[in-house]
């Protein structure tokens, strides 16, 4: 078996650096102590999670300019260097929990999510850029033709099934489980998630709209090392008055976080001054490694790294204005977008992941077991153990390794809410149909 180690940026932050903050406030939400994720506290420095790209397969732009150990939200190096993404086929037990997918059913149930997610998974599956994908996949038994079928057999099974346990019972009868090695080897998989956020944006600049979002610049090709970094490009106060890629503007935002936080995730829906809704999506990147704004705040001493909150950021920026300007720039990595004229991200039905997209099966269908959190009927946020069937269809050039994974959690500020405090250790599995003896 091959070993996988091909080159990757990073990009967007863990769901993490200022998204919980902004989101719980908006959404009226709390997050309930007893409930809170110990794993999520290394989030507030950690490398990112992508958000919001589709089937794309994006590549991602030019190399960086020096190269970069990525490090996951635990600290510890993330590496494609792995014999196998994927282990040795199981399969499910009938009356187990796992594959019990809950959420599906009732009059609250996501089953047509699922059955619409799995409609474009079937769309991408029929490009000649799936075929591509899956040309060379080196795991045995892993191809485009069956990953296909099992697709084609899950949707019927999903739309003829009355309850969980029945669909559960039905794929364990049919298809078998490959899972993830995981960060170690053992199958532990770390999930962060990601969602779209909402922002008043202007398609012209005006004294409220200053906060420039750009397209990939047109000589980009030309480049030479060192590449521009964000503060030659958006200029130290983020309003690009001087920027090297003046005129390549798509829309401008009222706020630098904001504007900050859509190059995190790495998309956004735009509501403009004609009540009109546009978005945006991500076109490519400068090619510098991410830079944490809240471990840069923390390494210079003017907030303690334990202890530090999203809020706690937050107020400190609100307490001390003129350090924004000092510390986003900091993060040389820059986000180039596209207008996708409103269109939802692709492949966000609730229902999707991000993995590794050079080493996991694209489009295909697959099972989540983690911890999520959930609003409760009090407002606050609490933390639920599930098992999602999910289809992996987006992109974050952050997903490096098996052991890492971002859900997706939806758009607008209760979405947000919710990503902001993911991250949890579990299992994903990806589901195939067995082959006859």
């Amino acid at each position: 078996m091959r070993s996988f180690s091909r080159r990757a940026g990073s990009i967007g932050a863990a769901v993490g650096i200022v998204l919980s903050a902004l989101g719980l406030a908006a959404a009226g939400l709390k997050l309930n102590p007893a409930q809170a994720n110990p794993q999520f506290q290394p989030l507030l420095t950690a490398k990112p999670a992508a958000g919001g790209f589709s089937l794309a397969l994006l590549k991602g732009g030019p190399t960086p300019a020096s190269p970069s150990e990525t490090l996951g939200p635990d600290g510890r190096p993330l590496s494609r260097d792995v014999e196998t993404p994927l282990a040795t086929p199981t399969r499910l037990t009938p009356g187990n929990s796992l594959g019990t997918d809950w959420q599906l059913f009732g009059s609250r149930g996501d089953r047509q999510n699922l059955l619409k997610s799995i409609d474009y998974s079937l769309r991408f599956m029929a490009t000649p850029k799936s075929r591509d994908a899956y040309r060379n996949y080196p795991v045995e038994g892993v191809t485009h033709a069956r990953v296909l079928r099992s697709l084609r057999r899950f949707r019927q099974l999903v739309v003829a099934a009355k309850s969980a346990k029945e669909l559960q019972t039905a794929v364990a009868r049919e298809f078998d489980l490959y899972a993830s090695v995981g960060r170690s080897g053992r199958g532990d998989v770390f999930f962060t998630g990601y969602f779209v956020p909402v922002y008043r944006a202007s398609r012209v600049r005006t004294e409220e709209f200053r906060y420039p979002l750009y397209r990939v610049p047109r000589d980009q090709s030309q480049w030479q090392q060192p590449y521009p970094t964000r503060e030659e490009l958006e200029g130290k106060d983020g309003e690009g008055t001087e920027s090297l890629i003046k005129g390549q503007e798509l829309f401008w935002l009222r706020d630098r976080m904001e504007a900050f936080l859509v190059h995190i995730q790495g998309s956004a829906r735009l509501q403009l001054p004609d009540g009109s809704i546009s978005s945006v999506g991500y076109a490519g990147n400068n090619g510098y490694p991410y830079v944490s704004v809240g471990g840069e705040i923390a390494k210079d001493g003017k907030l303690p790294r334990r202890g530090m909150t999203l809020p706690v950021m937050i107020r400190w920026f609100e307490e001390n204005p003129g350090e924004i300007n000092n510390y986003l720039p900091r993060n040389h990595r820059f986000i180039f977008f596209r207008e996708t004229n409103g269109a939802p991200a692709q492949g966000n039905l609730n229902v999707t992941v991000s993995a590794d997209r050079y080493l996991m099966p694209p489009g295909a269908l697959a099972l989540v077991n983690t911890s999520l959190p959930y609003v409760n009927g009090a407002g606050r946020i609490e933390y639920h153990r599930v098992n999602r069937f999910v289809l992996d269809q987006d992109t974050g050039s952050a997903m490096i390794g098996p052991g890492r994974a971002d859900y997706f959690m939806g758009t607008g500020s209760r979405a947000g809410a919710r990503a902001g405090v993911t991250g949890s250790t579990g299992r994903l599995y990806y589901l195939l149909l067995r082959e006859a003896n």
